[in-house]
């Protein structure tokens, strides 16, 4: 089998993809002083060592949001830089990359985008994460992931009703990972088009309604995706 470093173990989505792979002895799962992104010298110590022919790079400065806006230079350095810093080295090495990116990257407003749709990101998060797109896509040999997921059970008391998303959990991904490896290009990951209110209320009868202020300009009213390419590979 081929060998798999897996940056990002210890976050949520990580945690979840290990215990549903335990049985998997191929995927290393180096922890960010092992593997350090913002230092080729440390990747390449980690790489020569395990061989890898694929990384799969999950690791990434995501919540809480304001710190994208308040510290840009660590969110530029981890999520811009050290995505630069893996497409570095999976091209001198000859391994595939698959990049967990967003769907915040879309505009905010029609709903329903496809892969190649233009993008407009909404936030210094979804910046940093286009901006390590802009070197994934430069690496043939790799495949970019709009993601838009979130922990089971939902962890918030409230959820919106006016803003739609495609919300899937991270089980549902771990589930039929393996189906996407050897895909390339960019694929939108995510569960079926419906408000968060309606998609957390299926699993929490007594979650409360709330109104996002359209005014909030850091959350996209409708980022929402067109997954008809995700589902023809899920369904496969």
């Amino acid at each position: 089998m081929k060998k798999i470093i897996f940056t990002g173990g210890n976050g949520k989505f990580g945690e979840v993809f290990k215990r549903f792979h335990l049985n998997k002895r191929n995927i290393f799962y180096p922890s960010s002083k092992i593997f350090d992104v913002t230092s080729l010298k440390s990747m390449e110590k980690f790489i020569k060592k395990v061989r890898p022919k694929i990384i799969i790079h999950a690791a990434a400065i995501s919540k809480p949001m304001k710190l994208h806006e308040k510290n840009i230079i660590k969110s530029i350095n981890t999520n811009i830089i050290g995505t630069s810093n893996v497409v570095n080295v999976c091209k001198k090495y000859k391994i595939k990359l698959i990049y967990f990116s967003t769907n915040y990257i879309y505009p905010y407003k029609k709903g329903n985008y496809k892969e190649d749709h233009p993008v407009l990101p909404i936030n210094n998060y979804a910046w940093s994460k286009m901006g390590g797109e802009c070197a994934v896509k430069m690496l043939k040999n790799s495949l970019i992931l709009r993601i838009c997921m979130t922990e089971k059970p939902f962890i918030y008391k409230y959820a919106y009703t006016n803003l739609k998303t495609n919300f899937m959990f991270h089980e549902d991904l771990a589930k039929i990972f393996f189906k996407l490896i050897s895909k390339k290009g960019v694929i939108n990951v995510g569960g079926p088009t419906q408000s968060v209110y309606n998609f957390a209320k299926k699993n929490n009868k007594k979650i409360k309604k709330k109104i996002l202020n359209k005014t909030k300009k850091n959350l996209p009213l409708n980022s929402t995706m067109n997954i008809e390419k995700f589902k023809k590979i899920k369904f496969h």
